[in-house]
């Protein structure tokens, strides 16, 4: 009971603010009426105890499989099975990561379909399967992160030059989604295992620092990668947003049906794997197979909670208030988007965990608070920015993200090597659960009002950009601390 209290508190802290926000602008700003905010407040009750439903369960299955399969690699010491087990199982993981599928929903409604669903959620886990492997290869040789970043950023450079401004937007959102609950913790105990093999203590943790970074490029490449091979006028310019049907109740029964055998599917090859592995590879205790057997039960729980109380309430209510702000105050839709960056990332339990980590690794040297204050509102300027697209035709997504990943890969040349890893693994902390559902549908609502926008453009990019704000922020506070940490002995040269 203690883990789910834990995990509770965390999906409360997360969600919360974001409920009352809203809730405090429908009844004062925004007319959306009591049918809605009524499925808005149910859909938020999924969405809490899907996810600590779902979050008790990678705890006891993913997070525990992820560390005994990387043992078991270690023990045998082969680098083809390195690698095999980075692209199989990584692929599997990103496969049941709920970040992506509400995003890969999304895609699906906004391009009529010409990107399916579990077409665009299997290309982007292909490519995190990918650089995984490239990830615990670079762990085990030693290669310096900067400069495994430095050249797949630059792969990226050459591929988003040839693709569509709407797969670009797609692929960066893609690459901050896809590192969400279900796959960090699973790569975060890979890497840490792989990384015991040559080092202990603090030295094999700050080693299998960036693992996370490198595999979210695995989305962009992927994505990118397969949109040179779709024609360029296939794509509705904007679209009609379907309203829920029928009762109050009607939508979340739909959802809970649509989502069931959806869930199943995502959930059951890892289920699958764990099964396969355990006569001759794993041979776990059985209280211990048990338990995470019972931990892949309640991911899937935890997913149709999810996905249905996003679906049938929590996202409609984000799009009717981009859209009612954009036709009557653009100023409050600026300054709401800010406020829902800010809040999110405020009240998101990773971030907290995030700055606990960089002010104990640099021995004090990086408050808490300056971290925390710094990404806040790192993250809602990325949101301001994401409206600001929407706002002036000419801002395109590269004119951002550009510069931004530029002076990200300066700065992991010129800042401390500690911090490259830290920065690029937090994307994916910064663009969680609330970044992935409505703040993206808050953005779509605004684009659809505009007739100069394009909703397949503008009104994704925004988890990229968030997603970006860490890498900046946190690099851009280490090295302004450097010198202050190097005299404490806070961090190292490396």
């Amino acid at each position: 009971m203690s883990l789910i209290n834990q995990k509770l508190k965390e999906v409360l802290s997360s969600v919360l603010p974001i409920v009352i926000l809203v809730s405090l602008t429908g009844l004062t700003i925004v007319p959306f009426g009591w049918l809605s905010l009524g499925r808005f407040w149910l859909g938020s009750l999924c969405i809490i105890f899907g996810l600590t439903l779902f979050l008790v369960g990678v705890e006891w299955s993913v997070s525990p499989m992820g560390e005994k399969i990387g043992e078991q690699i270690i023990r045998r010491n082969s680098l083809i099975l390195v690698i095999l087990a980075g692209l199989f199982l990584g692929f599997l993981i990103s496969m049941a990561e709920p970040d992506l599928h509400i995003l890969a929903s999304q895609v699906n409604l906004v391009s009529n379909g010409v990107i399916g669903k579990w077409f665009l959620v299997q290309v982007v886990s292909a490519g995190i399967g990918a650089l995984i492997a490239i990830g615990l290869v670079r762990i085990v040789y030693g290669i310096p992160l900067y400069l495994v970043l430095t050249g797949l950023y630059l792969v990226v450079l050459i591929l988003g030059s040839l693709a569509t401004p709407e797969f670009l937007a797609i692929a960066f959102d893609a690459s901050g989604a896809t590192t969400g609950a279900m796959t960090v913790p699973f790569i975060l105990a890979l890497g840490l295992s792989i990384a015991r093999k040559k080092s202990s203590g603090k030295a094999a943790e700050k080693d299998s620092f960036g693992l996370v970074g490198v595999a979210s490029v695995g989305a962009i490449l992927s994505v990118l990668a397969v949109s040179l091979t779709v024609p360029r006028n296939e794509f509705a310019p904007a679209i009609v947003f379907p309203e829920p049907a029928g009762g109050f109740f009607q939508p979340f029964v739909n959802q809970f049906q649509i989502q069931a055998p959806e869930a199943a599917l995502a959930i059951a090859p890892l289920a699958a794997i764990l099964m396969l592995l355990q006569p001759g590879v794993l041979r776990l205790k059985r209280p211990t197979l048990f338990r995470m057997v019972r931990g892949f039960f309640l991911d899937w729980l935890g997913l149709i909670l999810i996905f249905a109380g996003v679906n049938a309430g929590f996202m409609d209510v984000g799009r009717t208030i981009g859209a009612y702000l954009a036709r009557h105050n653009l100023p409050l839709l600026l300054a709401m988007g800010f406020g829902l960056g800010f809040l999110t990332n405020l009240a998101e339990p990773a971030v907290h965990i995030l700055t606990r980590q960089i002010e104990d690794v640099t021995s004090g040297s990086v408050p808490k608070l300056a971290v925390q204050a710094f990404l806040a509102i790192g993250v809602g300027l990325a949101v301001v920015l994401s409206i600001l697209r929407i706002l002036i035709p000419p801002l395109q997504l590269w004119h951002i993200l550009l510069p931004g990943y530029i002076l990200a890969i300066f700065l992991a040349h010129r800042g401390s090597k500690l911090f490259v890893g830290i920065a690029f693994d937090s994307g994916g902390v910064a663009s969680g659960p609330m970044t992935a559902t409505f703040i993206l549908a808050f953005a779509q609502g605004a684009a659809n009002e505009f007739h100069s926008a394009n909703v397949l453009i503008d009104g994704f990019g925004v988890i990229a950009l968030v997603a970006l704000a860490p890498l900046l922020s946190l690099q851009l506070l280490g090295l302004f601390y450097r010198r202050k940490a190097l005299e404490k002995g806070g961090i190292s040269r490396d």
